[in-house]
């Protein structure tokens, strides 16, 4: 009876299951940092937003860039496609119906006030007003053309395997503290 090379395919058998289950491990393991890390962004991104300048672009990208865990643009470390241009910072309302009920209602951009000391000013002149900035949202998704999201596709580490599926919607909402007014702001136009 001849045995020869008998070895060789079990080997090969074994280590094609081996590594199978090796990167099934490593993508689950991606998953679920993914899923926590996103969480962690919107909360650093929410509360970054809260305190910086919303009308400041560079100020905003650089709250984007910090809650990815980064300095400089680019995508979240072993967290790809997500990118800073995927955290999306709004700006909400705090408005009151008719009937009382208070409802988070998104100030569209070309709504917010032109400056942190105005932003202060409607709120004070009216706490409920579709002006006064009175929470920060954060959120990590694909951005759509109506202003709303649309989960982010999950991208396997390598491309073996499609998996399909999204990223969780991961969203985070802070009450909006300073926004980068310091005192003896001027008042802008």
């Amino acid at each position: 009876m001849k045995t020869r090379g008998i070895v060789t395919v079990e080997f090969s058998l074994i280590a094609l299951v081996f590594f199978t289950l090796l990167y099934v491990v490593m993508e689950v393991a991606r998953a679920m940092y993914l899923l926590n890390t996103l969480q962690e962004v919107t909360r650093r991104a929410a509360a970054m937003a809260a305190v910086s300048d919303f009308s400041s672009a560079s100020v905003m990208n650089q709250v984007r860039q910090t809650a990815l865990l980064r300095s400089t643009p680019g995508m979240l470390t072993m967290g790809q496609p997500v990118s800073d241009a995927h955290v999306q910072i709004d700006y909400l309302a705090l408005m009151r119906a008719g009937n009382g009920a208070l409802t988070l209602t998104p100030i569209p951009t070309a709504s917010l006030p032109a400056c942190v000391a105005r932003a202060r000013l409607n709120c004070i002149a009216d706490p409920n007003g579709a002006s006064c900035i009175r929470f920060v949202r954060a959120r990590v998704c694909t951005p759509n053309g109506n202003g709303g999201c649309d989960a982010v596709a999950y991208q396997t580490m390598v491309p073996l395997f499609s998996v399909p599926g999204a990223l969780p919607l991961a969203t985070t909402i802070a009450k909006a503290e300073s926004l980068g007014l310091l005192p003896g702001s001027p008042l802008c136009p």
